[in-house]
């Protein structure tokens, strides 16, 4: 009997344990520059973490610093490469180099370059999308990407305006490829993007720094990922306990590739 017990505890265990990665939503912290920030987001539960390589961001890495990161947390979470109009070339040269997992495409990229993308890589491709209006989001089911990310639109700025868009626009999206949600989340206001949009995942970079671009603050990771999550939980679970429509359960993965 006390071998049933203990057996009976451990499955209940491994069950639930099963169950938060389940509910769980996925997060990005984009414009890492540091090693000791990644960890930090590696600990608190992050799906991925973001390399910038686009040259007139505020948060670029330099391919010596990001090889670092890449090689220290190979395998441990999903490490992209932030890319704004570079050359094939570019991007499978800093795919390999730094361990890339995920390549993410944040500018004018049409359909067939980031299919090229993906099977020059072997990199999952994200690709971004600026949100006016429903337009922009129908436009983005020509992209058979791995993801699609749906970030805010300011003229002339590719991303990381620190700007929200309308999230109840992706509420009109037909279910298919994941989407993210990017642009102005906080801790303060991830839950209601969430509970708003309900997207596969969201992705962060300035709503979890003090002042300095790339620099992390690691109690604000903390905060959002924990919001994130438990606005995750309540989009995922449906009236009969299975995950809501939607929301790209069918790749819901976790495991780094």
């Amino acid at each position: 009997r006390p071998i049933a017990v203990a057996l009976f505890h451990t499955t209940t265990l491994s069950a639930a344990r099963d169950l938060r990665s389940c509910l769980a939503m996925r997060v990005k912290i984009c414009g890492i520059t540091r090693l000791e920030d990644a960890e930090a987001a590696i600990h608190d539960g992050a799906w991925a973490i973001g390399l910038n390589f686009h040259p007139e961001s505020p948060r670029r890495i330099d391919d010596d610093a990001a090889e670092l990161i890449g090689v220290a947390l190979k395998r441990q979470v999903e490490v992209a490469g932030v890319f704004v109009n570079a050359g094939l070339g570019r991007i499978a040269t800093v795919a390999e180099r730094c361990s890339l997992t995920l390549v993410q495409l944040h500018g004018d990229e049409g359909p067939a370059f980031c299919s090229e993308v993906a099977r020059r890589t072997g990199c999952k491709v994200i690709k971004a999308f600026r949100v006016r209006s429903k337009a922009e989001i129908r436009g983005a089911a020509a992209f058979r990407t791995s993801y699609h990310l749906f970030d805010a639109h300011r003229p002339g700025v590719p991303g990381g305006t620190g700007e929200t868009f309308d999230w109840e626009l992706l509420r009109a999206r037909s279910a298919g490829l994941p989407a993210i949600v990017a642009g102005g989340l906080t801790p303060e206001n991830v839950g209601e993007a969430i509970i708003a949009s309900n997207p596969w995942g969201v992705d962060v970079a300035g709503g979890v720094e003090d002042a300095t671009p790339g620099i992390k603050d690691h109690d604000l990771i903390t905060r959002f990922i924990a919001r994130a999550n438990e606005a995750g939980a309540v989009m995922r679970i449906g009236s009969d306990g299975r995950a809501a429509a939607g929301d790209g359960s069918e790749d819901a993965e976790r495991t780094p590739a």
